[in-house]
């Protein structure tokens, strides 16, 4: 990595987003978005496809207008208010689901293209956004033979050349095979939280999400479901749909009894609560890595799934259905019987009639 002293830094800046809406025909594909990042956060916009994270992020670029709302990079308003500045005069650098690199260019000239006409051939930007990315013997190169995680960082070097204030990255990590992804995204934060810059990436992936967002805003249906830590939506989601977009999500049965509001009864037994919930009938949110099997006779194991690093056991019965995730091979046998303990810290749980479980604006 290269110096990045704070005369090299970018002025990361607070993006913000108000009241935005985009309308395309019949179909409002954002309804109010309200949004804020923090200068140097890295941001994260999880959804599933058609949530709207890709016209949210284009808004924010400059490469489309909003309907209603305004859009900020930190003082300066961008768009709404009667005024638009365009995506070149914002400020705002950008990756590519597909790189678009140009076949024709070698690296160096790859890089430089986003600079100043003046300094595409030759500028010390263009050394410096190598080296940020692990890329400084690459220059003389041409594309094709680089592998795919390379290309990758020259598609984000040269976003990074003309040291942007808020940097965008629509699904980087797409044309990745796994075992590279997982490789890629790593360096990708490493660089980023040590440059400095604002950086706001789309992904539908949860993994890539928590490893690389600072915060998490989950999308869907055109609006923002929750916004946190990767932490806090996973252990305390606000509704049940996010519960399950997150991850394995047992919703089970349970009741809450006025004198202890921070308990729910399941047929796992006691369950805590992280927040008091109103007494009666409640949906408990348990997580499969929260349960654990011990000897006895009360639950009929069905399906085993072996992951390597670990195991999915299914249990299907009259009282309830449910997932254990445990660590290493299958504990238990299907067919076999065995006793299932909670063993995980509080939770939530929601009343039984609440319809959360829909994303957002269905139903």
């Amino acid at each position: 990595m290269t110096d990045t002293s704070p005369t090299q830094r970018p002025a990361a800046t607070t993006v913000g987003v108000d009241a935005v809406s985009r309308t395309f025909g019949d179909t409002e594909v954002l309804a109010g978005i309200d949004l804020t990042v923090e200068p140097g956060e890295l941001l994260a916009l999880l959804g599933p496809s058609g949530s709207g994270k890709t016209t949210l992020l284009r808004l924010i670029a400059g490469l489309d207008r909003p309907d209603t709302g305004t859009i900020t990079l930190g003082q300066r308003v961008v768009a709404g208010g009667g005024g638009f500045v365009p995506a070149e005069k914002r400020g705002v650098g950008m990756v590519f689901q597909d790189w678009a690199l140009f076949p024709h260019l070698s690296v160096a000239a790859n890089v430089g293209f986003g600079l100043p006409r003046g300094q595409r051939r030759s500028s010390p930007r263009i050394d410096e956004a190598l080296a940020q990315v692990g890329m400084a013997e690459f220059g003389d190169r041409r594309p094709d033979t680089l592998s795919g995680g390379q290309q990758q960082r020259v598609a984000l070097a040269r976003a990074m050349a003309p040291r942007p204030q808020v940097l965008l990255l629509d699904e980087p990590f797409s044309n990745l095979d796994t075992g590279l992804r997982a490789e890629v995204r790593g360096e990708v934060r490493r660089t980023l939280t040590e440059v400095g810059v604002t950086a706001i990436f789309v992904t539908h992936d949860r993994d890539e999400a928590f490893t690389l967002g600072d915060r998490v805003a989950i999308m869907g249906g055109g609006r923002i479901a929750q916004v946190g830590t990767p932490e806090a939506v996973y252990e305390a989601p606000t509704t049940r749909w996010v519960a399950s977009f997150l991850g394995d999500a047992n919703l089970l049965d349970g009741t809450v009894d006025p004198s202890t509001p921070r308990m729910a009864t399941t047929a796992l037994g006691s369950v805590p609560l992280r927040e008091p919930a109103p007494s009666g009938a409640v949906t408990v949110l348990v997580r499969p890595e929260a349960l654990a099997i011990r000897s006895g006779e009360t639950w009929p194991i069905g399906d085993v799934e072996f992951l390597g690093h670990s195991t999915l056991t299914r249990v299907t019965s009259d009282r309830a259905s449910f997932t254990i995730r445990s660590a290493g091979p299958p504990p238990a046998a299907p067919g076999s019987l065995v006793d299932v303990a909670y063993v995980g810290g509080p939770t939530v749980a929601w009343p039984a009639d609440d319809a959360s479980w829909r994303q957002p604006r269905e139903g």
